[in-house]
């Protein structure tokens, strides 16, 4: 899995599904999970720079979506997926051309689909660190090529 010390926040207006998603997560081995229960509070915090961002699509006064855009502003690194109970095509669309990393839907699979998010992420990490790897073994070799 993911890095273990990976700083995770968890966006949710429900408590009950924000309680869920924090015991799923931790029982994955992460322990760096800081949870909020609307997108300013998120936002607000975004200095302490989170790996990942699990983002509710419907909540209060910032919506998912407006908080995804701004979090990309600010940090176009951070791993941001939104979740959320409507399956509208639309709004998963919009998120992925938003810059969220994946979109997952609030139903019974839900711990799973967490669990397959944080996989990807993983590999994703894994592919960059391989090739900063070989971009610095190139570098590295080209200073002595004439």
């Amino acid at each position: 899995m993911l890095a273990k010390p990976s700083k995770i926040f968890l966006v949710d207006d429900d408590h009950f599904c924000r309680q869920l998603m924090e015991h799923s997560i931790r029982g994955l081995g992460f322990d760096n999970i800081q949870t909020f229960d609307n997108g300013a509070s998120c936002l607000d915090a975004l200095i302490e720079e989170p790996d990942i961002i699990f983002l509710d699509q419907m909540m209060g006064s910032v919506s998912g979506t407006d908080a995804l855009k701004a979090i990309k502003r600010f940090n176009p690194d951070i791993y941001v997926v939104l979740v959320s109970g409507q399956q509208q095509v639309q709004v998963a669309v919009d998120s992925l051309k938003f810059g969220a990393f994946d979109y997952v839907v609030k139903d019974e699979q839900l711990t799973d689909r967490l669990a397959a998010v944080l996989a990807k992420v993983e590999q994703v990490q894994e592919l960059l660190a391989s090739r900063q790897k070989v971009k610095a073994k190139s570098k590295f070799l080209s200073l002595f090529s004439l």
